[in-house]
Formats: C-alpha cells, sequence, structure tokens
C-alpha cells in the first residue's frame, strides 16, 4: 500500500501550478558530508567603516543622518533605475529584451549594528513593519509591484552585516509574482475563496507543520516545500497588502517575525 511518508511521490503546488518531487525514504541514507557550523559574531555597536551605520560616509559619499530608529535611502547601486531609456525593437524574434524602471531601496531596521531582526523588541520590529507599509503604500502609488525583503547573511548574498532589508519596485509583475497571481484567480473562480486563506484554515486544523502561529497569523511549511527551512506565512483575515493590515494585525506580524527568526536565526 502506498504510503506519502516513505515513498517517493510529487506534491502539487497550487501557487505556481507545478508539481514537487518528494522521495522520504532517502532520509534513510547515511550522510558524511559536511556540515556547516554557526559562525560566531562578534559585532561592536557601532562600526565605523559601515556604510549603514548613523553618521557614517556610504559608497557614494553621502553621509547617514545619526537615526534613532529605521532609516530608509535609496540604493546607491540600485538594481532598477527610474530613468531608464525606453527600449528599441528587439533585432531578432530569439534575442529579445525590454527595458525596465523601478527603484530600490535599502530600510536599515535599527541604528545597531550588532543586532539582527530577532533580537530586537516586538516595538520595534513593529515600526519596521510600518515602515513597510508606508514604503508600499508610496510606491505602489507608480510601480506596479513592489516586494519587500531581506537577505540575511553572507551565504545568501547579504554585503553587510548591518541589519537591513530591502524594498524593490518596478513597473512590471516578476515571473514567479505573476503565475501565483493567475494562480490564485483562477482558484478564486472555480472555489469562490482565496486560495491562501482556505489553505491557512487546512493547516490550521491539522497542525502538523506550524512552526508558530498566534491570533492572527499562521507561518507553515507549505506542503509542497522545495528549500531547506521554507516558510508560508499567511494572516488568517483576506489581506491584500501590508498598509490593509489593521493596528492588532500589524503587531501581531511583528510578534510573529521575532519569534520565527528567533527559531531559524
Amino acid at each position: 500500500m502506498f504510503d506519502p511518508t516513505d515513498h517517493p511521490h510529487r506534491r502539487y503546488n497550487p501557487l505556481t501550478g507545478r508539481y514537487v518531487l518528494v522521495s522520504p525514504h532517502r532520509n534513510k541514507r547515511p550522510w558524511q558530508g559536511r556540515q556547516e557550523r554557526t559562525p560566531q559574531e562578534d559585532r561592536p555597536q557601532h562600526d565605523p567603516t559601515c556604510y549603514l551605520c548613523p553618521g557614517n560616509t556610504r559608497a557614494n559619499g553621502e553621509v547617514n543622518p545619526h537615526y534613532d530608529g529605521t532609516f530608509v535611502f535609496t540604493n546607491d547601486f540600485a538594481a532598477l533605475l527610474p530613468d531608464t531609456p525606453q527600449s528599441n525593437e528587439p533585432e531578432h524574434p530569439l534575442l529579445t529584451y525590454q527595458s525596465v524602471r523601478g527603484t530600490s531601496r535599502v530600510i536599515c531596521f535599527s541604528p545597531r549594528h550588532d543586532l539582527t531582526l530577532p533580537q530586537m523588541e516586538v516595538g520595534d520590529i513593529r515600526r519596521v513593519v510600518d515602515v513597510w507599509a508606508a514604503q508600499v503604500t508610496e510606491l505602489g502609488a507608480t510601480y506596479r509591484w513592489v516586494q519587500v525583503f531581506e537577505n540575511k547573511g553572507e551565504a545568501q548574498g547579504a554585503s553587510n552585516p548591518h541589519p537591513h532589508g530591502q524594498i524593490w519596485a518596478s513597473d512590471f509583475l516578476p515571473n514567479e509574482a505573476t503565475t501565483e497571481n493567475d494562480q490564485q484567480y483562477t482558484y478564486y473562480i472555480d472555489h469562490k475563496s482565496p486560495l491562501l486563506i482556505d489553505y491557512a484554515a487546512l493547516e490550521g486544523e491539522r497542525v502538523e507543520r506550524i512552526v508558530v502561529s498566534n491570533a492572527h497569523w499562521l507561518a507553515v511549511v507549505p506542503y509542497w516545500a522545495v528549500w531547506p527551512f521554507e516558510i508560508l506565512l499567511m494572516p488568517r483575515r483576506h489581506v491584500l497588502r501590508i498598509p490593509d493590515l489593521d493596528e492588532v494585525e500589524r503587531l501581531a506580524l511583528a510578534d510573529i517575525l521575532k519569534k520565527l527568526t528567533t527559531k531559524y536565526d
């Protein structure tokens, strides 16, 4: 008899319409490969050589203010630019390109060089959430897509250890966002309810994949997970954008982010 906890199978990801190969029986194999050790970090509260610390000079010559909370500025080496010229017609249909416009911003979570998000107080994380909401509101008035994210640590490509994240805004929808938007639209037409709200309710009942939860948020390892430590953080109420969160939900988001990142840091 087939046992999904022991036999190879495919799991469907309703957000992408693609299948993920799952081979649970391979967990029985011996492992003699490399084992990573957590690096020991002993950083000062303020680093005079850090481009992101208060009062320091950045790579482009601008001086950071002596900020005491969050600090947002346009990335000195932005991936997207607001004044990109309109592209010409491609010379060949197999060599196609399109010019894109947008902006990239950096958000310093704290003036302290030695803190990470899980080490911050819930109230301070809540202020970060408020800045995210304000940035999404501002940039969303101009651009089709606004993405808030953090690359944590050297292994993920972070170029500076100071606690910070990024905000990218663009005049186009990225591939993954386009796919997930289409999939959720199709699900709503078929089921007359939001896909992620239904999924949050289902995982709330089953419990087994929940990492952490509170009255307003649910963090789970998705059924279709691909990456180690992959997490899907979902609101329990149907909310489209961060600015649409009410005061209680924003505080609850800060609380669950602290708990979740503390477990994963």
